[in-house]
């Protein structure tokens, strides 16, 4: 069997994860909240860990998604209320990856759950898994797109972050916590950085080549999948950065 053969639902999944991310990525970089969704999804890790830790793996998405919640709910209360915003969110990210240590701590095989937390292996991903994120993703965005520019105020930043719960709910379960975080900066990032083209079609079409080329690197060289796409799509950006970024004078 050809590796296209074979890994192709892997990189459907992949897609579906750039392009649902992508979408949040660039609002995330333009409020300059960027430890946003590496906090909510801290805070939903901890719905995985409490699953995993008193009902063998039952009511994860349940779970998840009321820690991604109350996250989600906290940012938008402190993005009112709250002078230092970023510190608040660091804060945040730090309480929800220190709970998941505290949780998976007397478990015998708590280092190894952490680090599937972090990042997960995507790799052998069956046809069948992914009808659940296409119809949830579908209807995130459609949500976004007809709702998020007509509202204002806290309404609106509750629609945002409740909607980016409900997204990093699956995608974390899916993919883990870090690939959720590059997935949402990294392609976002890349196209603000030019301005040819548009930018979300940009995000998807650049997040889309980096993901697979992880993968593709990945089973090749029989690497930790979810590590090896954090690697390489950091590295990218980084590059990228330096490379092709500008400050303006002051």
């Amino acid at each position: 069997m050809s590796l296209i053969g074979l890994l192709w639902p892997a990189f459907v999944l992949a897609m579906l994860l750039v392009f649902i991310h992508a979408i949040f990525g660039l609002e995330i970089i333009k409020r300059g909240v960027i430890f946003t969704d590496l906090a909510i999804g801290q805070f939903a890790a901890i719905g995985v860990a409490l699953s995993l830790l008193f009902f063998d793996g039952h009511y994860a998405f349940m779970l998840t998604l009321v820690f991604a919640l109350i996250g989600a709910l906290l940012i938008s209360i402190a993005t009112y209320r709250v002078k230092h915003i970023e510190a608040f969110i660091g804060m945040l990210y730090a309480l929800g990856a220190s709970a998941i240590i505290v949780l998976l701590s007397n478990t015998t095989q708590g280092t190894e759950l952490f680090n599937k937390l972090q990042a997960t292996d995507i790799l052998f991903t069956a046809p069948a898994d992914l009808w659940e994120p296409l119809g949830l993703y579908a209807t995130v965005a459609l949500l976004f797109w007809a709702l998020y520019g007509r509202m204002s105020g806290w309404l609106k930043e509750l629609l945002f972050f409740g909607l980016l719960a409900l997204t990093v709910t699956s995608s974390v379960q899916l993919a883990g916590v870090l690939v959720v975080f590059v997935l949402l900066i990294v392609p976002a990032f890349l196209a603000l950085l030019q301005r040819r083209f548009m930018p979300l079609p940009f995000a998807w079409v650049s997040g889309s080549a980096i993901i697979i080329t992880a993968m593709v690197f990945s089973y090749q060289f029989d690497l930790p999948t979810g590590y090896t796409i954090v690697f390489v799509a950091s590295l990218t950006g980084i590059v990228s950065a330096l490379i092709f970024g500008t400050r303006e004078a002051r």
